[in-house]
């Protein structure tokens, strides 16, 4: 997985009823653009995390 600062996350709720959540990549931890990645959901949150298979990258120029 590569992203870059700007790049949006989507995470896809693991269970039922669970809702997809969006986040936005504010900094790149790792090397080449892989993870670790501090991101910002859209409620506010941040946090430090490195997503699993369950998250695709939304590159900005790609909408």
């Amino acid at each position: 997985m590569r992203a870059s600062v700007g790049d949006r996350l989507l995470v896809h709720g693991r269970t039922v009823g669970q809702h997809d959540r969006n986040a936005e990549v504010i900094e790149v931890l790792g090397p080449d653009g892989s993870p670790p990645y501090r991101v910002r959901f859209d409620d506010g949150h941040e946090t430090l995390m490195s997503p699993g298979p369950d998250t695709v990258v939304q590159h900005p120029a790609e909408e």
